[in-house]
């Protein structure tokens, strides 16, 4: 007979309750998953599950339903399915971790210290998000800091203040304005409006403090992006809005006019809800949720990825990704060259190969996207490109850098201020962090660890690294920023 005093450990339950422990709310990552594996023997129980050619355990089982249950990989046909199992091993817990490290390295990183962190790099200035408190550091052009007329530059990561207390989840940095979405998907934006791509139609003057974009008030929003002189929104619906300056066609409304309020692009509405969009100088990017990138905009660079350099006024499918049956899951828009991450974890450039940043060994344009085949052995999780330069990040942490390495920016303190970088090389001044996002400015570079450990590289004459130790840190330089209350963070 049982002792009714004895307390009931995770040993006495049955397999299908600790199951539902592990898969419910979807908290669990691959890390901690493998660590309940390591530490507990009854999660190596075994159970038959439909999927599984043989039994597996309950640890697996979990992260088969996890996996299962995520937008990206549930978005995915059976075939496509099956190549990223394989591509991991036949490893579900890797599958997960591919598909966390894919959603958080374009989002916020949730830390081990328990933190959630995003850091976006703009020309000369850094945003970073931390525990949803939106700080700001390097030069504050055109209000882009969000400070007040009075700031110039600040030296260190320092707290914006809102007009109301605002729990940011979503911030996009650019070369003269800035943009912020809230949990509750209100949009602000600060910066030079004289382009009105900050979405306020009543004045062209510089707006130094976050402003709430009325237009977007009943329209919840989840990202933004932000290009010179113009800024996409990406609501909850998956649907896209666009303003400021269109004259190359990239507010994707057809035509070359300014739009001095946020519109929706009637082209996207069509094909299936948008899961990201990016933005670069004047083009757009847009990824819907059936792995189709659309394309508008300037075509002088070749960064629309449609074999000639003529602009698209309206969104247009690339379709050497549909040709090869290729899912894309995020992309990135550098000034002078794209970079795509499909569902495999494989990379494709595409745009001026200037330096060497398109990774192809050479530095040869492509008017179509092209695999990176110097990558093809790793899983990418991230993807992103600036002028003349391009960081790709793996699932095992480790960060891959190509390009110019101009002011130290690509992290290579062994190389010259001014070389090219032609392959895929790994950036061993990091090799013992385990990088989980990375964010390119002008000539600077910003990353976050596991740890919520944050990192800077490259040009700090405008202290945009959030310190004035160094003007030029060929190193990395850990950042530290002084937290504040949340009980000051509203005006």
């Amino acid at each position: 007979m049982e002792n009714p005093s004895k307390p009931t450990t995770i040993n006495d339950l049955p397999s299908h309750l600790i199951l539902e422990i592990l898969t419910s709310g979807g908290r669990l990552d691959g890390v901690d998953l493998v660590c309940l594996e390591l530490t507990n023997s009854t999660l190596f129980r075994t159970t038959h599950e439909p999927g599984f050619k043989k039994s597996k355990s309950l640890v697996d089982s979990a992260a088969f339903h996890l996996c299962n249950s995520h937008p990206v990989y549930s978005s995915l046909n059976p075939r496509a399915q099956q190549q990223l199992l394989t591509r991991c091993s036949h490893n579900w817990k890797r599958v997960l971790r591919f598909l966390q490290s894919v959603h958080q390295s374009s989002d916020m990183v949730q830390t081990s210290a328990g933190n959630k962190l995003q850091v976006k790099s703009g020309r000369y200035h850094t945003l970073l998000v931390k525990d949803s408190i939106v700080y700001a550091c390097g030069s504050s052009l055109c209000g882009v800091l969000g400070h007040g007329p009075n700031t110039t530059q600040c030296v260190a990561f320092t707290p914006i203040k809102f007009p109301f207390r605002a729990r940011v989840t979503h911030v996009s940095a650019s070369h003269n304005h800035a943009a912020f979405v809230t949990q509750s998907g209100e949009v602000f934006t600060c910066g030079d409006n004289s382009s009105f791509c900050c979405g306020h139609s009543d004045t062209k003057r510089p707006i130094f403090k976050p402003r709430l974009v009325e237009a977007l008030k009943k329209v919840p929003c989840k990202q933004v992006a932000t290009g010179v002189n113009f800024t996409m929104f990406l609501t909850k619906g998956g649907q896209v809005y666009t303003c400021g300056t269109g004259g190359h066609g990239q507010l994707g409304h057809g035509d070359t006019m300014d739009r001095p309020t946020p519109k929706l692009v009637e082209a996207l509405v069509t094909v299936g809800p948008v899961v990201q969009v990016a933005a670069g100088p004047s083009y757009a990017l847009a990824v819907t949720s059936d792995g189709t990138i659309y394309s508008f905009g300037s075509g002088t660079h070749l960064c629309l990825g449609h074999g000639e350099p003529h602009n698209e006024p309206k969104p247009r499918p690339v379709q050497w990704f549909r040709r090869k049956g290729v899912h894309v899951v995020r992309v990135s828009a550098g000034d002078e060259h794209a970079v795509a991450l499909d569902s495999n974890g494989l990379v494709y450039t595409w745009g001026k190969g200037y330096c060497g940043a398109l990774g192809h060994g050479d530095e040869n344009d492509k008017t179509i996207p092209e695999l990176v085949t110097g990558l093809d052995t790793h899983i990418a999780v991230q993807v992103c490109a600036s002028k003349r330069k391009t960081f790709v990040l793996m699932d095992s942490g480790c960060l891959y850098g190509f390009g110019w390495t101009g002011f130290g920016s690509l992290g290579f303190p062994d190389r010259s201020l001014s070389e090219k970088v032609l392959k895929p090389s790994m950036i061993y001044s990091l090799k013992d962090r385990h990088i989980s996002q990375v964010s390119i400015g002008l000539y600077h570079s910003v990353v976050v660890t596991n740890q919520g450990l944050i990192f800077g590289f490259g040009d700090n004459e405008r202290a945009q690294l959030g310190h004035d130790k160094l003007r030029n840190c060929l190193n990395p330089v850990e950042i530290l920023v002084k937290e504040e209350s949340r009980s000051v963070k509203h005006l």
